[in-house]
């Protein structure tokens, strides 16, 4: 069983922090119906989805992926880059307790849950705005004793290491080469985005399928190609906070 950790959308998320993106008008309702679509969506896919606090403090608090990484062995809660959003972790960490251990990245180590993408035993950190050394080298502490090899990686142009590349198979990679080397991940399957879609690399694995954005359909075309299940969302709000869908959840085995 899966289990899906998301947050509500803050009436303030027009004040989320923005880095790579202008600022532009959020439209609080639609980008709500749009989440409680994409919750919808993860229990398609069997995710039994357990919506914690509304975080409506948080102007960026419905991007709780930020907060954690989790593997089979732990939960690390982060100590997210932006200080505006340091306070979202005490209620993620409250709810990560009833599954897994938890420990935490602590001063001055950075890491946002964005910037980490776990293939196999591996997981790579991306050395983002978000996310710096400390923090790798935290984090590399943390999941050693359990297995797991961290390196980090340095993503460009864009905010997080999941907005250039996640992994939409066993074995698989989707990546904007623009913004991360494809021979980083040497080994795996590479599909490149569609050069006129260079945030269509991010997608949520659950179920056998790929959760994954309607906005992106010649993206969609060659994931489909290459025999990979999509379940497309609209998450065009989100997208205008600089979200995505791996932004929205925490999803892991029970």
């Amino acid at each position: 069983m899966l289990i899906a950790l998301t947050r509500g959308i803050s009436a303030r998320i027009a004040d989320c922090e923005l880095t790579h993106l202008a600022r532009a008008p959020i439209d609080v309702a639609a980008a709500r119906a749009q989440h409680e679509a994409y919750e919808r969506a993860l229990a398609e896919l069997g995710c039994t989805v357990r919506r914690i606090d509304d975080g409506g403090a948080w102007p960026d608090g419905v991007f709780i992926e930020d907060t954690a990484v989790v593997v089979d062995e732990l939960a690390v809660v982060t100590r997210p880059g932006a200080e505006s959003r340091r306070g979202e972790t005490a209620a993620v960490a409250a709810a990560l307790a009833e599954h897994r251990p938890v420990a935490r990245i602590e001063a001055p180590g950075t890491l946002d849950g964005g910037d980490a993408l776990r293939l196999g035993r591996t997981v790579y950190v991306g050395l983002s705005s978000r996310s710096n050394e400390e923090g790798v080298r935290q984090l590399r502490h943390l999941l050693r004793p359990h297995g797991y090899q961290v390196r980090g990686v340095v993503p460009a142009g864009c905010l997080h290491l999941k907005t250039a590349v996640t992994e939409v198979a066993d074995g698989t990679v989707l990546l904007n080469p623009a913004w991360i080397d494809a021979a980083l991940f040497a080994g795996a399957r590479v599909i490149e985005v569609d050069a006129a879609e260079p945030f269509a690399a991010n997608g949520v694995r659950a179920g056998g399928r790929l959760l994954y954005p309607v906005a992106f359909p010649r993206t969609r075309a060659r994931l489909e190609e290459a025999g990979i299940s999509v379940l497309a969302v609209d998450a065009s709000e989100l997208a205008k906070a600089e979200g995505a869908v791996t932004c929205c959840s925490l999803v892991f085995p029970a």
